[in-house]
């Protein structure tokens, strides 16, 4: 770089000072997501007191205005893999814009691609090439159209419950009716419970199923597929002339205590897999459509057909450095046995705590994606409290607990789906045994209060209010 150039870069920096924009107007920001943004987010935060303000982060951590450590139990719905500001992840971004590189021409390979597609499909053995866009729905969506294409065939089957994004073709994919109301038509599809063998025969039969999407554990109230059950399933879709889809944006790179959830069933090769997220490094968004060659050729047949799936902004360098960051740090820190053995420790502290709190109905889950369900009480004075949440609206009392939670102990957790009792725990991988005890000991403090009657129950009268006013 010339000295000219070098002091006109410095002068355009100059008109731009972003650390100032957010001393000047980071106090708006709630006022300004309800004048500009979705105004019913702030409205939410403020009535469950989870209306914060966050001001720096690092690791499995982040630190309020006031200077208190919070724990996070939640990586941003499972994006920050590696916790907030990883060194490795944040020096190669450094590195990359440092570089300068001619991103984005449309009408040239550049390495990055090709190396972190390489460095993917190493995990991922039975697989052979990569498509990748900017979101989880993105990769679930083009997982959809390639199996639609390469079959000749219209109808998508998923799970009851599933959650697959919500992008038109991801919502008709969707398990929740919430979120696929008023949004119709959507793409011919049909579910199938989880599990359900027969069930997924009987609609292979009618000769027009494309594929089965699946996530190997299901993001909401965190269900695993049966044993067998994926196995099984891809045999059935093959004897079909149908794909298996398997939907690892949550689960995937290393969730769950193995690099991909389907790999905990020996013999499952799914033919497309869909991953985003923690790829990303927490930094720029990046999703990946991972498929067996006969599929990539098939889609992309001829040099007329070179574009007929592509995204603006996919492939761009900066995702790419991340993701190649994020899997160097996986190997090197040996994230996937780090998740296995604080998982098993977290989860086994959790469930020995079913037999002392009779609201405690389940603990279940894998690696560092936890469900902790409560369930109908014994004891008739914690019946009563109990049915008159339940009238009011399922779900509020594992809301309950969640805010007492941060607010009283800093732990930052998500209740696993709408109408749902159960908390779902999907912190960074990173995480380890000190954040455990911490985790263990809040939670052991709030449901101690649930079971004495304490403050818990007066939230519990507010959310109810709340409830039957939004009726």
């Amino acid at each position: 770089m010339t000295t000219a150039e070098s002091a006109s870069e410095s002068s355009q920096a100059g008109k731009f000072d972003l650390g100032a924009l957010l001393a000047e107007r980071g106090a708006e920001r709630y006022e300004l997501h309800n004048r500009y943004l979705n105004p019913q987010l702030p409205r939410m935060l403020h009535t469950i007191g989870f209306d914060k303000v966050y001001e720096r982060a690092e690791g499995a951590h982040f630190w309020d205005d006031e200077g208190n450590d919070h724990l996070d139990m939640l990586a941003g719905f499972g994006v920050m893999g590696l916790g907030r500001h990883h060194p490795v992840v944040r020096k190669a971004l450094h590195d990359v814009l440092d570089l300068s590189l001619a991103d984005l021409t449309r009408f040239d390979c550049q390495p990055l691609p090709g190396l972190l597609a390489e460095r993917l499909l190493a995990h991922s053995p039975h697989l052979d090439r990569v498509f990748f866009g900017n979101s989880g729905t993105e990769a679930v969506e083009g997982a959809l159209k390639f199996a639609r294409y390469v079959t000749g065939r219209p109808r998508v089957l998923y799970c009851e419950h599933a959650f697959h994004g919500l992008t038109t073709g991801a919502l008709s994919v969707n398990g929740e009716s919430g979120f696929r109301d008023g949004f119709a038509p959507l793409l011919p599809d049909t579910a199938v419970p989880l599990g359900d063998l027969d069930a997924l025969e009987r609609e292979l039969r009618k000769g027009d199923v494309a594929a089965l999407i699946v996530e190997p554990i299901q993001g909401k109230g965190v269900h695993e597929a049966p044993p067998g059950y994926l196995r099984a399933a891809q045999e059935l879709l093959h004897r079909y002339k149908a794909l298996l889809i398997a939907d690892e944006v949550q689960t995937g790179l290393g969730r769950t205590g193995d690099f991909y959830a389907y790999q905990h069933e020996e013999g499952v090769e799914p033919d497309l897999v869909c991953v985003a997220k923690a790829l990303s490094g927490g930094y720029v968004p990046v999703g990946a459509t991972l498929g067996k060659d006969w599929i990539f050729k098939k889609v992309f047949s001829s040099m007329d057909r070179v574009l007929v799936h592509s995204a603006s902004f996919g492939s761009n360098a900066q995702a790419m450095a991340a993701g190649l960051a994020v899997l160097s740090v996986m190997e090197d820190e040996q994230i996937v046995a780090h998740v296995r053995a604080v998982g098993d420790l977290l989860r086994t502290r959790l469930a020995a705590l079913t037999d002392r709190y009779e609201l405690l109905a389940d603990v279940r889950g894998r690696g560092l994606m936890i469900g902790i369900e409560f369930g109908r009480p014994r004891s008739l004075k914690l019946r009563s409290r109990w049915a008159m949440l339940q009238a009011a609206r399922k779900g509020l009392f594992a809301q309950m607990v969640v805010v007492p939670l941060l607010q009283r102990h800093r732990i930052l957790t998500q209740v696993s789906g709408d109408h749902l009792e159960v908390i779902k725990l999907i912190p960074p991988l990173i995480i380890d045994e000190g954040d455990v005890d911490r985790f263990v000991d809040a939670f052991t403090a709030v449901m101690d209060d649930a079971h004495e009657g304490g403050l818990i129950w007066e939230f519990g009268r507010t959310l109810v209010k709340q409830a039957v006013a939004n009726r």
